[in-house]
């Protein structure tokens, strides 16, 4: 059986492939948190992991001393996630951190040669062309976590990829399906988390909100699946079941479908290409019933047009964007600026900082240092 190493264990994501791990006896050997203390503790000593990192280094004390007595080794920050990121004896590292700091961790892996189960869409985002070719030079699998990624992925065995048209990328649409800009003048912090279909971490949800979760999602496919933008086309799926589909040049369309849950994407990711039985429950189709399709609003959804046309110019603006969206989110959640602001910010940052091309980490930090800064500007 495989070990891992999971970053953002206490996370959605980190959470129920621990869940999987439970299940498939798979083992631990390294887990990574942001700050929730007594939730990593709990893990780490019933997976009996090696190594320990909180990322908040505020709470590193607090985390060092749930282990004094233990072998256990207790990290902190982004030097800890590293550290984990390249550790010997594992097979696959779980990036399920959220934003940005997920992008060096992946790097120094792959540069390791361990697989990458990959749910921090930040990485290539930002970093697409670093992490897609670093893969390559070092033959290194990039699993996809995300439902939609994992969809297309599991649509894509057996074929070429010279056979594919287009992709289609399904989108639950959101909390504000619907919605004209006079209608999400006043919404509140409370309304934009309650999401209809998946319970995600604060940011993801807020993005899910903005449809800027789709706009990473398509960047994100066209590293993965190296693809054109005129490949992929969002399909807004309210129902969310089936979560992507793939077109191919005879004009058949292949779907993967299930219930919205995560497990079974997480379960692909880390036990590929093995197909085992998963806890989730079985998709049924007289349940649903009927599906619904329809074409997002691009107009009242500024971020999803902003990432496309991001990706579309290239070079660091996917990060610009990604950036000014990290920061505005975090406004939103502590109530300082309005949800449409969150879309406005990251237009203007995409209007207003000048592309560049990305060589190195240190050009994408650079990038996403300035829209954050831009973005700060404009309160």
């Amino acid at each position: 059986m495989k070990t891992i190493s999971v970053l953002g264990s206490t996370g959605s994501i980190g959470t129920q492939a621990l869940d999987i791990a439970r299940l498939h006896k798979i083992n631990i050997k390294a887990l990574a948190a942001n700050r929730n203390v007594s939730l990593l503790t709990n893990q780490a000593k019933e997976f009996n992991a090696e190594y320990v990192c909180i990322y908040d280094k505020e709470k590193y004390k607090e985390l060092k001393e749930n282990f004094i007595g233990t072998k256990v080794k207790v990290l902190c920050g982004i030097e800890g996630l590293c550290e984990i990121a390249v550790l010997d004896g594992v097979d696959i590292l779980l990036n399920s951190v959220v934003g940005m700091v997920g992008l060096r961790p992946t790097l120094e892996a792959i540069e390791k040669g361990v697989d990458i189960a990959l749910a921090n869409k930040e990485t290539l985002v930002t970093g697409g062309k670093l992490v897609i070719d670093k893969a390559a030079q070092q033959g290194v699998k990039i699993l996809p976590v995300d439902s939609e990624h994992s969809a297309i992925f599991q649509c894509l065995q057996g074929n070429e990829m010279n056979e594919i048209n287009k992709i289609i990328l399904t989108a639950s649409g959101g909390p504000f399906f619907g919605f004209s800009k006079s209608e999400l003048e006043n919404v509140s912090v409370e309304q934009a988390l309650d999401h209809p279909n998946w319970s995600m971490g604060n940011k993801i949800t807020i993005d899910s909100a903005t449809l800027m979760n789709k706009g990473l999602e398509f960047i994100e496919a066209m590293w993965l699946f190296d693809l054109k933008p005129e490949q992929i086309e969002i399909v807004v799926h309210r129902e969310s079941v089936i979560h992507s589909a793939v077109e191919y040049k005879d004009g058949s369309v292949i779907a993967q479908m299930g219930v919205p849950d995560m497990r079974l994407p997480i379960q692909y990711a880390l036990l590929y290409p093995k197909r085992l039985h998963c806890k989730e429950k079985a998709l049924s189709l007289t349940d649903y019933g009927t599906l619904s399709f329809s074409k997002p609003d691009y107009e009242t959804f500024d971020c999803l047009r902003a990432c496309i046309k991001a990706i579309t110019i290239g070079g660091s603006m996917p990060a610009v964007v990604n950036g000014a969206n990290e920061k505005a989110v975090e406004l939103f959640l502590n109530r300082k600026i309005s949800f449409l602001q969150i879309g406005e910010l990251v237009t203007s940052a995409l209007e207003s900082i000048k592309p560049c091309e990305i060589t190195c980490l240190e050009d994408v930090l650079q990038t996403d240092k300035t829209a954050r800064e831009f973005v700060l500007s404009k309160i």
